[in-house]
């Protein structure tokens, strides 16, 4: 029998009847009264002098109410990485150059959308092209553009990670190879584009509803950029369709509506087309890895080295967060006594790579377990074994970067095994790959510069029972208002439908950091957790007084019955008690308040989750065409707070990850996108998705809510690199690029029966 009443069991989203019954309104349904729409004017050339800009001609048109440009700013630069301002190099509307095809240089308000469309193409700018370049490899040479002043080489950030003696644990390596990947881009698709309407009233407040992931993040940058005080932005986060990374930093639908409405005093709205979200919104960041590995003849990891040049496309974003983290996830999920990574952003004239659903963890993952089955084939063990062997265990120090305190990758393992034992032999050309991973539960360091506790939440009692949960989280699809909601209900000891959530508008929830790094279950749950467990000691405390007992602590709250906890027979109504407590308050609502922030030198994250994936494929020799057939995951989230919700998560990553690994891609032509259209860009279909198969291992986070852990985005790391085993199993080739198309199979099959090599490297 469960310990929970509301945790583990299986429920709907609290939204989803909103949802399915087309009553949820998102940014795109807001409409205001004398509401005015928007357009952005962008650069068509990738590195470019602004020498003059001329509106007069859009400002003429009939229609067209007001058009701004980078002179009508405070000439301030932008950046997620507050506490360095010298990451913080993002203008949105360009002053003196454009640095990439899509950088906004004007934006138009006007009656309605048709007529800012029209009024773009009057905008006349004189612009002096220069030379430009797209590879990070070119942009790093010497004679390689500048394209931020005072940049050296451009490279915008590097990080280093070391422990152990690396150099003197390769002396003592049985064999050691050496490898070269790529990882290529990734493009975000989310069902809604980026949109915003703001709206600045005679008060001088600014009112902003937006589809972003972080309210805070949004109300706090859009006051710097605009000059006004935090307080004087409100922002309201409407349902979001889908963010994966691409919508918790400042965005030009954000700066310049509000920019627009400051001039005009009218609320302005823009949309971004499917074009520009294409082709002027953040993506994955493509990634060059150099890898050296070095085992025993027994399959122990002794050493691994490093190398990684990013392309970090012509701003910082979240760039330097991405650059440390696939160093980081180098390492997992084994013990590595020896390992060093350098890893290098440099600055290209294309567009800015940021966060996508991984954080760096996917590039990471594909080059990691691609070669240890490599090193492992070359050491004839089996894959099992040399994941078996050398991964962590509780309670495990990653040496100056983690502690890891639950950890059930191995039963994880043990769980996959059992699997591909019983799909016994394969028919020819089928493989099964495997992917071993683990995650981060949210971030430790204040990179934004927060003087806020990174979650906070507020639980109001009513004095019919009925629970106001205030959250600054937000839920972006993920569903974290039903997490949190049944965090809440737990804690208090009431049913779930019990509780309402408010959550993300800054005018009335405490600031919360925002949806990324998979941080809402266990920091905002935590946060939850405690206002909640404020609340019910007072509710406590009137009970102990009515019934008796001068010890609080031996009373609980379980559906709605407050009693003695060795006697349960033995209590009270809740809703009694309620009213009684609010009475005795002289008619106050019971008001229980919660923070929360991760306190640990040194280390990034206060929890893991782990993981092992195994997926089958089959593979036409003739056409190198790969068919995803099954893909089995073994998840390690801690106590899994909603079985449905885990459950949509893992199946949701495996077709992000699923596409990632095989077919998408953003090729460019001179920093041009050649395929900025859901038409042209290969997302998987419905029809190439695999069966699904979800094993979840139970364990015990002693830092989380109730035992919880992340598990959101670590569910899409895994799934690139056990295609490309899987791939190998099945002909005999090794994929050592992304995405692995046909086309790249079928030359390698060409290749080995011509060669006899087994590798394809880009």
């Amino acid at each position: 029998m469960s310990k929970f009443s509301v945790i583990g069991t299986r429920v709907r989203n609290v939204d989803g009847p909103e949802k399915v019954t087309g009553a949820a309104k998102f940014t795109f349904d807001v409409t205001l009264p004398n509401m005015l729409w928007a357009r952005v004017l962008r650069s068509p050339h990738p590195h470019a002098k602004i020498l003059d800009i001329d509106t007069s001609k859009a400002e003429r048109l009939a229609g067209v109410k007001g058009v701004v440009t980078g002179k009508d700013t405070l000439g301030r630069k932008t950046g997620i990485w507050r506490r360095f301002p010298e990451f913080c190099d993002e203008e949105i509307l360009c002053r003196t150059k454009v640095r990439y095809i899509g950088d906004p240089v004007a934006a138009v308000a006007a009656i309605d959308e048709d007529t800012a469309e029209e009024a773009l193409d009057l905008i006349e700018v004189e612009y002096e092209p220069l030379k430009a370049v797209f590879d990070p490899m070119e942009a790093i040479k010497e004679d390689a553009p500048v394209i931020h002043d005072g940049v050296d080489l451009n490279i915008n950030a590097t990080r280093h990670i070391e422990w152990g003696d690396v150099d003197e644990a390769f002396k003592r390596c049985d064999h050691v190879r050496e490898d070269r990947f790529y990882c290529s881009p990734q493009a975000h698709v989310c069902m809604e584009t980026h949109n915003t309407v703001s709206s600045f009233g005679p008060d001088g407040k600014m009112t902003v509803y937006a589809a972003t992931q972080s309210s805070y993040y949004t109300q706090a940058l859009m006051a710097g950029m605009l000059g006004l005080r935090e307080s004087d932005v409100r922002v309201i986060k409407p349902h979001v369709g889908g963010g994966w990374g691409s919508k918790f930093e400042l965005d030009s639908t954000q700066f310049c509506s509000g920019l627009l409405s400051m001039k005009l005093g009218r609320p302005v709205k823009i949309v971004l087309t499917r074009e520009e979200e294409f082709t002027a919104t953040k993506r994955r960041t493509p990634m060059y890895y150099n890898v050296k590995l070095g085992a025993s003849r027994d399959g122990a990891l002794l050493a691994k080295e490093v190398r990684v040049i990013t392309e970090g496309g012509a701003y910082t974003s979240m760039g330097p967060t991405t650059l440390y983290l696939t160093g980081f996830f180098s390492s997992f999920p084994y013990r590595f006594p020896n390992y060093r990574y350098d890893g290098y952003r440099a600055y290209t004239n294309t567009a800015p790579t940021s966060a996508m659903r991984g954080f760096g963890a996917p590039q990471a993952t594909f080059v990691m377990e691609s070669q240890l089955d490599m090193i492992a084939e070359d050491l004839g063990i089996d894959p099992v074994a040399i994941r078996r062997l050398n991964m962590m265990t509780p309670n495990y120090e990653v040496p100056g970067q983690a502690y890891i305190q639950s950890c059930g990758v191995l039963q994880c393992l043990g769980e996959i095994e059992r699997y591909v034992k019983r799909r016994g032999q394969l028919p020819p050309n089928h493989g099964i790959g495997l992917s071993a991973y683990g995650f981060v539960s949210g971030g430790i360091f204040n990179w934004f510069d927060t003087p806020y506790a990174f979650s906070a939440a507020i639980v109001r009692i009513n004095i019919d029972g009925k629970v106001d949960l205030y959250t600054g989280a937000c839920d972006i699809g993920q569903g974290s208002n039903t997490t949190l909601s049944m965090i809440c209900a737990e804690e208090l000891g009431v049913r779930l439908e019990d509780v309402r959530i408010i959550a993300a508008d800054t005018g009335t929830c405490p600031p919360d950091l925002g949806a990324w790094a998979s941080r809402e279950t266990l920091m905002n749950g935590n946060a939850v957790k405690m206002a909640a467990a404020e609340a019910k000691r007072q509710l406590l405390e009137v009970a102990a007084a009515k019934m008796g007992s001068n010890i609080v602590y031996d009373l609980d709250i379980k559906d709605r019955w407050i009693h003695i906890a060795n006697r349960p027979e033995r209590g009270l109504s809740y809703f009694d008690v309620v009213k009684d407590a609010i009475r005795g308050k002289e008619g106050q609502a019971i008001m229980g308040r919660g923070h929360y922030t991760p306190h640990r030198k040194g280390m990034i994250s206060p929890a893991y989750s782990f993981g092992v994936q195994a997926v089958e494929v089959s593979v036409d020799p003739e056409t190198g065409k790969v068919k995803l057939l099954n893909a089995v995951t073994s998840h390690d989230s801690g106590t899994v707070i909603n079985p449905v919700g885990c459950d949509g998560q893992l199946e949701g990553a495996i077709s992000m990850a699923g596409g990632y690994g095989f077919c998408e891609d953003q090729p460019m032509d001179n920093g041009k996108l050649l395929n900025p259209s859901i038409g042209d860009y290969k997302l998987i279909r419905a029809l190439d998705m695999p069966e699904t198969e979800i094993l979840v291992v139970d364990t015990w986070e002693p830092e989380g809510p109730f035992g919880a852990k992340e598990a959101g985005e670590g569910l899409t790391t895994p799934t690139a690199g056990a295609i490309g085993n899987a791939i190998a199993k099945a002909v005999g080739v090794r994929i050592t690029d992304l995405p692995i198309t046909p086309e790249k199979v079928l030359n390698a099959i060409k290749h080995k029966e011509e060669k006899g090599s087994t590798t394809a490297r880009r």
